[in-house]
């Protein structure tokens, strides 16, 4: 058995802790094991640990449902993704509120390089099926993962379109992977898998599709794609939801706009009214917004000669050293400058022609 990541299971399992608090604990214990074997009062020195979450820690016995939860995955063939793993998907793992783990039935790739949310209504009309199919057929070209929600409406449309045109597609559940919600949509998810793609979740086995999991599953969908795009929705709902919260993960939205009056497009219209997102006509308008373009062509800008770095600058480029791209927020933790400082200097490494900003708060070594 894996005891350690037994131990990163169970911690996720103890009630009232959360994800910022477990990550909080886990970083300063420096393990999820530790945290277990931490005296009381090392705990209450921790900040936002208060005595109920540490009497949880401590009387509460759950191990064994650990154990359990160990066993069914291994048994179908589920990965136990943690945070800090390597597969954990990169883009959310830099989100404060993203899952400590995510249960993973797939063998798909959840960091590659261009991955794209598709969200809409449950209730959605001919316009919205056809915009979704040639959306998605027209993104071949592009190699995208498709991330949805496997719902009725919109989200079927985007799976089913992926898999038509041989795009890998990954469904974010509100339940856990002992079943399938909704049940209709049981031979989709059958052959999303043959495809290659996957299903998430952040709920373990045995947790059914209850009404106040679909708002945390959207968090994850937003925080784990470079770009989402709304399809339909009305005034209210889980898309404008989504919607939302990739706004505040610096994620670029996207809307397609629909005729004034149409009770399925006013979500849609009002985003692009307030400024919330993009308006969308064609995969143009994104490829050009998210300089996907750029990909096929890249012509970097002459580096100032003889540039020599600051100690400070040279904390900053060693990120860069095994890969091309950085995410802002990983610059931050890892390089433990403030963010003021940081701005700064990025803004005159970009000047400089170093590195070059990437929409989704990412920035390139050129």
């Amino acid at each position: 058995m894996n005891y350690e990541l037994l131990y990163e299971l169970a911690l996720t399992l103890v009630p009232g802790i959360g994800d910022v608090n477990g990550k909080k604990l886990v970083a300063y214990c420096g393990g999820a094991e530790a945290v277990f074997w931490e005296k009381k009062k090392s705990l209450a020195k921790i900040p936002g640990i208060g005595e109920k979450t540490i009497e949880s820690i401590v009387t509460q016995n759950v191990l064994s449902r650990a154990e359990k939860e160990l066993a069914f995955a291994e048994k179908n063939k589920i990965k136990i993704l943690y945070y800090l793993n390597p597969d954990y998907p990169k883009r959310l793992q830099h989100c404060y509120d993203s899952p400590m783990i995510l249960y993973c039935k797939g063998e798909c790739d959840l960091n590659v390089d261009k991955i794209i949310g598709v969200v809409g209504t449950r209730n959605v009309t001919d316009y919205g099926k056809i915009m979704t199919e040639r959306i998605i057929s027209e993104l071949v070209e592009d190699d995208v993962l498709v991330v949805s929600g496997l719902a009725y409406g919109v989200d079927t449309c985007a799976h089913q379109a992926s898999v038509k045109n041989g795009l890998k597609t990954a469904a974010v559940l509100a339940h856990g992977l002992h079943t399938i919600y909704p049940q209709a949509n049981r031979m989709l998810a059958k052959k999303m898998l043959e495809e290659g793609g996957c299903l998430l979740t952040e709920q373990i086995s045995g947790v059914e599709p209850d009404r106040e999991n679909f708002p945390k599953r959207n968090r994850i969908v937003a925080g784990m794609i470079d770009c989402l795009i709304v399809v339909e929705s009305a005034s209210k709902g889980g898309a404008l939801i989504t919607a939302e919260i990739a706004n505040n993960y610096d994620r670029e939205v996207f809307a397609i706009p629909g005729r004034v009056g149409d009770i399925y497009n006013e979500g849609c219209n009002k985003l692009i009214k307030d400024n919330k997102a993009n308006i969308l006509l064609s995969v143009n308008d994104l490829r050009m917004i998210m300089r996907w373009n750029d990909d096929k062509k890249v012509v970097p800008r002459q580096m100032r000669l003889f540039r020599e770095f600051s100690e400070e600058e040279k904390t900053v480029m060693n990120l860069f050293e095994e890969t091309d791209i950085v995410y802002l927020d990983k610059i931050i933790t890892d390089t433990m400058l403030s963010p003021t400082k940081i701005a700064s200097i990025l803004l005159s490494l970009e000047f400089d022609g170093v590195l070059s900003a990437l929409p989704g708060k990412r920035y390139q070594k050129l």
